[in-house]
């Protein structure tokens, strides 16, 4: 899901294997040598048995695996006793890495690119490998598998003919609030990843922000303790104090009803007088844009209005 500090990995660059093997339940299974190019390859989320022939193959036939952390990796390529050479590949080395990938791709090797869990490119940085590979005119490949997002997706009850990844939302809660204000004004099913130190402020902030919308928690999917909660936002965000918070946590939020995508006149001025209280007029109209659904004409003369009766009580006084 996301990449991770590795520790460093002590092993040499050792030569590819003469035969490329991998075992199914002790059975001993040859693998052809994989073409030359990067192989983007799709790992489990958590059951190491959700993995496809396809990828077994491709691992066993490469020449490199270019994973996140090689613990983790090593985990995969020993179950299914796949001899590789695996080098690091990750956001604090991508920079150093990709020049000596391209290297080896010139020279005819094959590559297979993993992350720690599900399809590579999602929350890392492989999207500027495969950016560079292509433009040097290599050949990427793309093995299709298991994804965190799509699983959430698949078990959340929630409509799935429109849906907007958004990946993990900003730390801090100022930037992360007013994300979420942007993300309140799409109208499809939204999918989030959080960390569990972070779970409860981030369902307390789109509680407030979303309201009743209908929303899942989803907690270390195809694993041993996997856990799924259906409720609303605000009854999730009510019970967070006891959810277990280790684990790789994914969030789906419903979309909008169909009759709440402008919000109510009253409270687009409690949100306003609220807003004005704490800033200028601009500031007030720019947060009220992007929360309402209204148009930015009426929300500006509506904040005039506001301003001149708050100037008028307070001469009054």
């Amino acid at each position: 899901m996301h990449a991770t500090p590795a520790s460093s990995d002590p092993q040499p660059d050792a030569p590819a294997p003469k035969e490329r093997s991998f075992a199914i339940a002790g059975q001993l299974l040859t693998a052809p040598r994989a073409v030359p190019g990067l192989h983007l390859v799709a790992t489990p989320i958590g059951n190491l048995g959700d993995i496809t022939l396809r990828a077994l193959e491709t691992l066993a036939g490469v020449d490199i695996i270019a994973c996140e952390d090689t613990r983790i990796t090593r985990r995969l390529t020993e179950r299914y006793a796949i001899h590789a050479s695996l080098k690091q590949y990750h956001e604090h080395n991508a920079a150093q890495a990709r020049p000596k990938i391209l290297e080896k791709l010139a020279q005819g090797r094959s590559i297979a690119l993993v992350s720690d869990a599900g399809t590579p490119l999602i929350s890392d940085p492989g999207f500027k490998l495969v950016r560079e590979v292509t433009a040097a005119g290599f050949s990427v490949f793309a093995l299709p598998g298991p994804s965190s997002v799509l699983t959430a997706l698949a078990v959340s009850a929630l409509p799935t003919d429109r849906f907007f990844f958004e990946g993990f939302l900003p730390a801090k809660q100022v930037a992360r609030r007013a994300r979420i204000a942007e993300l309140a004004r799409i109208d499809a099913t939204l999918v989030l990843f959080e960390s569990g130190n972070r779970v409860e402020e981030t369902l307390q902030d789109l509680a407030q922000a979303l309201g009743s919308r209908d929303a899942a928690i989803c907690r270390e999917l195809t694993k041993l303790h996997e856990e799924v909660r259906r409720a609303t936002i605000v009854e999730l965000a009510q019970s967070a104090g006891a959810l277990e918070t280790r684990g790789e946590f994914v969030l789906v939020i419903g979309p909008p009803a169909a009759d709440a995508q402008l919000m109510a006149a009253q409270d687009l001025d409690e949100l306003l007088r609220g807003a004005l209280r704490q800033g200028s007029v601009k500031d007030a109209v720019a947060q009220a844009v992007e929360v309402s659904g209204r148009h930015r004409r009426e929300i500006y003369a509506r904040a005039l209005e506001l301003a001149k009766q708050s100037e008028a009580d307070h001469g009054e006084d």
